[in-house]
Order: structure tokens, then sequence, then C-alpha cells
């Protein structure tokens, strides 16, 4: 598998590389980061990405788990590490995976896969977390009973492409949603509710009073003013479903 160092940050000795790696026919270039003072395998995590493709945000994302003492991968739903410039290029992006989650599902496989295959990464101790199309991807993982100890989404669509049978979600889920979101509403949420229970799940849902879609990103605003899409940054909603996450981690490895 060709492997690229992309940087080290040797203040925090935080280290990074580009990893291509596929899918059926589709190259896939991910962002692999983790702490090079650990030494031996230590939990790692599937970061995937906002319907605008692997961003920089969502690579310090995975540079921020590393920080936690992860290996963080964050995935390439799109394929050739595309990247989309307005809403209808998202959109677009977005759509072509949900319109065949065969696909799809096989794209997050592959993400895994790739993870696990990291001498870094203890393979019984792995998560994904994923934001608004992410989200829903993570859940998705945790539906199907892909091997995980838990699934965080973070402002995700909430709708489901498989429904779980009892016992068949493994992974302790966390779903953190904003009380203000115009694209996921609290009927969404009451439906999913009603999923997990009927699946027998571990579940947690979080709202954070006021959040707007898109609250835990710094460049929800600007997406905001610029396309005049209903999101918008929270600062205390990003800081707490973070935390939550990380007891989650705590909890689960």
């Amino acid at each position: 598998m060709p492997y690229r160092r992309l940087s080290v940050n040797t203040a925090m000795n935080l280290q990074s590389q580009v990893i291509n790696y596929s899918s059926g026919t589709t190259n896939h270039v991910g962002h692999l980061a983790w702490d090079g003072d650990l030494e031996g395998p230590r939990p790692g995590i599937v970061v995937i990405h906002e319907w605008w493709g692997l961003t920089d945000y969502i690579r310090g994302r995975a540079n921020q788990l590393a920080e936690q003492g992860y290996c963080a991968l964050a995935i390439d739903m799109y394929g050739d590490g595309h990247t989309a410039a307005t809403p209808d290029e998202a959109g677009a992006a977005m759509n072509a995976v949900l319109g065949d989650m065969a696909a799809g599902t096989g794209r997050l496989r592959a993400g895994l896969d790739t993870l696990l295959e990291q001498s870094r990464v203890d393979a019984g101790r792995t998560a994904a977390i994923g934001y608004c199309f992410g989200g829903a991807m993570a859940l998705h993982m945790a539906r199907i009973g892909m091997p995980l100890g838990a699934a965080v989404s973070f402002h995700g669509a909430l709708g489901s492409f498989h429904e779980p049978g009892p016992g068949e979600v493994k992974a302790r889920v966390l779903v953190c949603h904003g009380g203000g979101d115009a694209m996921v509403s609290m009927d969404d949420v009451a439906a999913f509710r009603n999923e997990m229970d009927a699946a027998n799940a571990d579940y947690e849902v979080i709202v954070h009073p006021g959040a707007m879609h898109g609250f835990s990103s710094r460049e929800a605003d600007e997406n905001g003013r610029k396309f005049g899409l209903p999101v918008g940054y929270d600062a205390d909603a990003d800081r707490d479903s973070w935390s939550a996450m990380i007891r989650l981690f705590g909890e689960v490895f």
C-alpha cells in the first residue's frame, strides 16, 4: 500500500501520512494521524467527512484524536480525494454515494480495513465518527454490525439504509444533535430512538440546545452566509459534543 509522509509536528510529535487505498476500481486518499511518542497498538478511529469531502477541517479532527492517544484515519468516501466547492457539487458527490449504498458500504469497509492494517492500531478497539453526511455513514456502520466499539454522529442525518434487528448493533452509539437543526428534525430524532430501542442498541442522544446544523465546524458560519444554508458554528455544542465522545471512548476502550 503506497504511503507518503504528510507532516510531523515535533512540538507534540503529531505525525501524519497520506494513505492511498482502494475500493473496487476507485482509488481513495486518506489521512492517517498518530502520536509518535506512544509505543504499541492503540485504539483506532475512522473519521468520516461532511458532504464537502475530506477537507482540512476533517484532517484536523483526525489530528485532534491523535493528540488524545488514538490512531485516526480520515477516510475518503468520494474517491481521488475529491472535495466540493459549492453545495451543488457537494450534493452531487454525496448523492452518488447514497444512491448506491452497496458500493458506499464497500467504501466504508475499505476505510476500516485500511485502519486495521496499521501496526499502531489495536484491531480489537475501534470506533467510527462522522460529521453531517459522515455522521450518517458512521451510524450505518453501526447499524450493519461492523466490528466497532463505538460510533459517533455529529449533526448527522439519522435516516436508515438498513434497519437493524435485535442485537445487530454491536457498537455503543452516540448521536450529538443540534436542537436548532433545520435539516434534521426532532421527529427524525424520535424515529431514530425508536429504531435503536427496537434493536436493543446501547445508545445515547444528546441534544445541544439551539445549536444549528454543522455546529462543530468553524467554517459553518461563513458557509451559511456564502451559500444561504441554515448552518452555524456553536462553540458550546462543539466543546460539549467532543467531550461526550472522549468520555465514551474512555468507557469503551
